[in-house]
């Protein structure tokens, strides 16, 4: 089915001639939120690294995100007596609803595979990458406004060896979030 591009309340009036080669809309970027991830034993402490605000959506929208990042490992750096040790990273995306009252309160969908990897000490620099392709899901709100969030989180099961403080860094000019909206294309009259 030919899609539409839209961003924001501006819609883009060409239509794709191959559903799968939409024509390339305006981008909606997002802002680093934070600078570091604290290390801790869990997998599911995830912080935010980038999100972006998008315009109007329905069941049935399709979003095109592609989210980056890159953390530094400097675990132990600095710490008299400080110990380095490999720290796992998860990453994914994922949709919140910006319209409902609650935001990051109300319910949350998760858009992407999970990814993970450990940055080692040697390593030091890992880049987080992930893109997809998800669909708007069946119990949205028509006319909602999406909030996509690229989230990672650090763990280690040395994650207290410092005392418990650790963090990794996330390397500010290093990543972005682009988030391309896509509508369903009205049906031929």
């Amino acid at each position: 089915m030919p899609y539409l591009s839209t961003t924001g309340m501006v819609k883009v009036a060409e239509q794709a001639t191959d559903p799968f080669q939409p024509p390339a809309p305006p981008l909606l970027l997002g802002a680093l939120e934070t600078d570091e991830i604290p290390v801790d034993l869990s997998s599911s402490s995830y912080r935010t690294l980038y999100r972006v605000v998008m315009g109007p959506a329905s069941r049935g929208d399709m979003l095109k995100v592609t989210g980056e990042a890159r953390v530094t490992n400097d675990v132990g750096v600095g710490i008299t007596g400080g110990r380095r040790y490999t720290v796992g990273v998860g990453w994914h995306l994922w949709l919140y609803d910006y319209s409902n009252p609650l935001k990051t309160n109300g319910p949350w969908w998760q858009i992407s595979q999970l990814r993970g990897q450990n940055v080692t000490v040697d390593m030091h620099h890992m880049t987080l990458s992930v893109t997809t392709l998800a669909e708007i899901p069946d119990d949205w709100t028509d006319g909602h406004r999406p909030v996509v969030v690229l989230r990672a989180d650090a763990h280690s099961t040395a994650w207290n060896y410092n005392g418990g403080n650790d963090t990794l860094t996330v390397d500010a000019g290093y990543g972005q979030l682009i988030a391309k909206h896509y509508t369903p294309a009205p049906a031929a009259a």
